[in-house]
């Protein structure tokens, strides 16, 4: 990353920090076969598709233990089947209001406070590198952080090493975090709120309250944080297995939105084809998901997810995913003398509710998925991705995806993806 480093390079804390990014995929999906197709239908026939992101981030040191972001980014780009389609939708640079014409807006804009617990001598502190959003130097290894302000939820909560961003790692959205994970954010994948972690040597717990959109997968935010938003909780634990670092996460959420259900749509219908807009309502939706990450040796590292939500509600604002269980294997390169690569393979299954099925079934969509009628079958993610490094500071990677099921309809597909990536860190 493009980085400004006052006192990094000397071991003391670094006062101001700027970083950039840049990442364009290219991405192509063959024709596939269908029996049939809907409004939301992934598309028979051979399809291109591209991403361009560009994101600058600032942050500042204003007093001690305090962290000041923003984050400017753009985007544009051309989805595949117009962002429909799929449970696991295949490039997590495309967002929901991309378009071919770019688009700038502040990403992020937050405060970090963080406060040292028990003793602060030199022995309790662990090293900071500079990072996006993230500046260098040194932090206690027991403290109390609270951030606040203008980000994504997933930057603080399931934040994974090897499968967390699809700028660098996997580019399915499967494998961004738990695809059931039904995360406030606007379209965009940002929020407002608020969360507070208690870490400690080995171990954390963190919550946190944020903003949920006006409307499913809505581009504006609902200020009425007090009566709808988007709850979570975290503990974390870290372990050693066979003498190898590893994590386990349990994440439980609730979210409190006006949504729509898909019992009530169907009643409501009266034999009709259902739909969701007639029977919106406030109302929660609950989950969970339990996430272990674990380094096998010195060049390899692996990860599994597994949960689900209560899935009687529709999507609101991540992907239409009711529960799910992903696992998958990092090689670094350094197992065959190329030190900047790294090479993934990764495996997603994921299902959904009986109500979620009888509404499809009878011709009902959701946000993302309605091929007019539904022959059930878990949707299943095969992913394999090669990062390479060409000189300091970029990247280009080759991936692969097979989808079998798309859109959970054993009616349609298989539907395969090849992508090339190219990262920039300026």
């Amino acid at each position: 990353m493009l980085a400004c480093h006052t006192m990094a390079e000397t071991g003391a804390e670094e006062t101001f920090g700027l970083h950039g990014q840049a990442t364009y995929v290219w991405q192509a999906k063959p024709g596939l076969t269908a029996a049939y197709s809907g409004p939301n239908s992934l598309r028979t026939a051979y399809e291109r598709s591209y991403s361009f992101t560009a994101t600058a981030a600032a942050g500042l040191r204003p007093w001690a233990g305090a962290e000041a972001y923003v984050n400017a980014e753009g985007v544009q780009g051309v989805p595949l089947s117009g962002l429909v389609g799929l449970g696991g939708l295949t490039n997590s640079e495309l967002q929901k209001t991309a378009g071919s014409k770019p688009k700038l807006y502040r990403a992020r804009a937050f405060l970090r406070q963080s406060w040292a617990l028990g003793d602060t001598q030199e022995g309790a502190r662990e090293a900071v590198e500079s990072d996006f959003n993230q500046l260098g130097g040194t932090q206690a290894k027991q403290r109390l952080v609270l951030t606040l302000g203008n980000l994504a939820v997933s930057d603080i909560f399931d934040d994974n090493r090897y499968a967390h961003d699809g700028r660098t790692q996997f580019l399915n959205w499967a494998f961004l975090t738990h695809g059931h994970y039904d995360f406030a954010a606007d379209s965009r994948g940002y929020s407002q709120g608020a969360a507070l972690e208690w870490i400690n040597e080995g171990w954390a717990l963190r919550g946190g309250r944020f903003e949920v959109s006006r409307e499913s997968n809505g581009l504006l935010l609902d200020s009425h944080i007090g009566k709808v938003h988007g709850d979570q909780i975290e503990f974390e634990r870290s372990h050693r297995l066979l003498g190898e670092e590893g994590t386990v996460r349990l994440l439980l959420f609730r979210n409190v939105a006006t949504m729509a259900r898909f019992d009530e749509a169907l009643a409501a219908a009266g034999g009709t084809v259902p739909v969701l807009d007639s029977v919106r309502r406030l109302q929660a939706k609950r989950g969970w998901g339990l996430a272990f990450e674990q380094t096998l040796g010195t060049t390899l590292g692996g990860f599994l997810r597994l949960g689900r939500h209560d899935g009687r509600t529709e999507v609101y604002s991540f992907a239409a995913i009711d529960n799910a269980i992903s696992a998958g294997l990092v090689w670094k390169g350094t197992a065959w003398q190329r030190a900047g690569d790294q090479f993934g393979l990764a495996i997603a299954s994921q299902g959904l509710s009986a109500p979620h099925r009888r509404y499809l079934a009878a011709g009902g969509s959701d946000f993302f998925v309605g091929d007019g009628a539904l022959h059930y079958g878990r949707e299943t993610i095969v992913e394999a991705t090669y990062t390479a490094a060409l000189v300091r500071g970029l990247w280009l990677a080759l991936d692969f995806q097979h989808i079998k099921n798309p859109a959970y309809n054993r009616d349609r597909g298989p539907a395969q993806t090849l992508a090339l990536r190219l990262h920039a860190e300026l």
